[in-house]
């Protein structure tokens, strides 16, 4: 199964794999890197991970960060060691693609000063993920497997290091304190690294020819993909469902399933257009009841009602076998719900999601309003437990999306979800 984000990421995606890992054997990340962030709730702790699956919190799970991954080297460390400080046994249990491209600290040096120097920003995490793909498509990226001759890998990093200085001279900004100390723990992680690295394909395609079941995880949502988001304000990298096959190394054959993650409504960090979003104190309110501050950085996230032509059209991009609809608990207070089922434009009406990002800044949503249920929805444990209002809502959902509901999700902890099918 594939999991993916239907919306501008921070859907929820993190939660919905914790719940889902208990019944896989392998979970595995197919694209991204330190710039997402899943926060998970198991008992009374908070785990927020940036790299790692979050199938990490089931005792004895194989988690796996495919050759899409650009990986983090300090910060992938700093975060295995601090779950290993945690209790959390690791021993065995993470592996990482050969093929696997490394984000090294001056490629975080060459984000910040690309977005600092750029009249139009993308609002960007500063995580360094934008020039560690463009060195990938560029074909001077270092991939874990170049860390096998040591001699090669520090010249290869070095030479890396001096391009983005020469370049971040160009835009007019310098290299941050700290740096030259950052590529020498980064270099002496080499070992470390290659402790942990595997074939990926080749070990998902054996579980899956022993009958094991996989699930593969991406970052951010529909939205950001780089084909068919909201072009350029976009991550660096693919995030839809086909991407999986792809970022892991197997064949599209071999997925049986996709589940798209919805929440209830809307939210966006970062720049770019957002067709549904709430005015000042509106947004307000709900970033409040939703606690929508990005898990990475700490940004708010803009908040805005639920919107359907974007779902509508994340079914179709990633070919949804089902959906996961997360946070319905924080509209357990609002007398009323909206929806968008369409964009009104200069042009007429329009329902499907379109190309023209710029466009979208301008559009007026179509609205269409339902009546709140106003009462608490977090002990719901299946359908029949949720308020009238709330099944007619998530019922309207299922009909705009045009794919089945399998999870909803009424709170923050594992117990706090409902199997629909």
């Amino acid at each position: 199964m594939v999991i993916v984000g239907c919306q501008w990421g921070d859907e929820g995606k993190g939660k919905i794999v914790d719940v889902l890992a208990e019944d896989v054997d392998v979970v595995a990340r197919y694209q991204g890197g330190a710039n997402a962030g899943h926060t998970v709730h198991v008992g009374d702790e908070e785990f927020i991970l940036h790299q790692i699956p979050s199938g990490i919190l089931h005792p004895e799970k194989r988690c796996l960060l495919g050759n899409g991954v650009v990986l983090d080297l300090l910060q992938f460390f700093e975060e295995y060691d601090a779950l290993r400080d945690r209790a959390i046994d690791l021993e065995g249990r993470v592996g990482v693609s050969h093929r696997a491209h490394l984000l090294l600290p001056y490629h975080r040096e060459l984000d910040r000063a690309w977005e600092e120097g750029s009249a139009e920003k993308i609002g960007t995490t500063g995580r360094g993920i934008g020039p560690a793909y463009e060195e990938k498509a560029g074909r001077r990226g270092i991939r874990v497997a170049d860390a096998v001759d040591a001699e090669r890998f520090e010249r290869l990093v070095t030479e890396g290091a001096e391009r983005a200085r020469d370049r971040i001279e160009q835009l007019g900004g310098t290299v941050g304190e700290g740096f030259d100390r950052a590529l020498d723990e980064s270099l002496a992680l080499r070992g470390r690294i290659l402790e942990l690295a595997v074939d990926v394909g080749l070990e998902v395609e054996g579980a899956l020819d022993d009958g094991r079941r996989i699930l593969l995880e991406g970052a951010q949502g529909t939205a950001l993909d780089l084909d068919h988001g909201t072009y350029p304000f976009v991550t660096s990298s693919n995030t839809t469902a086909a991407a999986a096959a792809t970022g892991i190394g197997v064949g599209p054959t071999r997925i049986d399933s996709v589940l798209g993650i919805v929440k209830a409504y809307t939210t966006r960090v970062g720049n770019g257009p957002l067709p549904t979003g709430f005015d000042p104190e509106m947004d307000e309110r709900m970033r409040e009841l939703g606690g929508e501050f990005g898990a990475t950085t700490g940004r708010p996230r803009r908040c805005g009602w639920f919107d359907a032509v974007l779902s509508r059209y994340a079914a179709r991009v990633n070919g949804l076998t089902g959906v996961a609809v997360t946070k319905l608990d924080v509209l357990d207070t609002l007398p009323e719900i909206s929806v968008c089922t369409g964009y009104r434009t200069p042009r007429g009406l329009v329902e499907e999601f379109p190309a023209d990002t710029h466009g979208l800044e301008d559009v007026e949503p179509v609205l269409e309003t339902h009546p709140g249920w106003e009462s608490p929805t977090t002990e719901a444990r299946s359908l029949d437990d949720l308020p009238v209002n709330a099944r007619r809502y998530l019922d309207r959902l299922q009909e705009l999306t045009r794919a089945p509901i399998e999870m909803v999700s009424v709170g923050t902890r594992r117990s706090q979800i409902i199997h629909v099918r």
